[in-house]
């Protein structure tokens, strides 16, 4: 998985096309600093990044879910197995969580067979 994060400072245009599953949500960031770690991550080591303090916007876009849904089990880490995130952040007033575009997995895989 490849995760990478933008610190903006207004929205950034639309480019779903690119993307498999975008969605958007608000977050009051009181404290003036986003905190960005993993399910299994120590809190303690995980990145702080600097924002103004109140409410941010936090785009998250996927892509390559198909891929890392039916991985090619004999080419770990190989790109095409790697799912991208990449989260956008920019100061906006709150506003309610939207999907932008909402990727639902096949039940075939990549190569159009259904997993065993």
């Amino acid at each position: 998985m490849s995760v990478a994060v933008h610190l903006l400072t207004d929205q950034p245009g639309d480019d779903s096309d690119d993307f498999d599953h975008v969605v958007e949500a608000s977050l009051n960031l009181a404290s003036g600093r986003l905190v960005v770690l993993g399910c299994t991550d120590d809190y303690d080591a995980a990145a702080r990044l600097d924002m103004p303090a109140g409410w941010t916007r936090i785009r998250a876009s996927r892509r390559g879910l198909a891929a890392a849904a039916f991985p090619d089990l004999g080419c770990e880490d190989e790109p095409e197995d790697t799912e991208e995130i990449r989260l956008q952040a920019w100061p906006a007033p709150h506003s309610e969580p939207h999907i932008t575009k909402r990727w639902a997995r096949s039940d075939a895989g990549r190569d159009g067979l259904t997993p065993r």
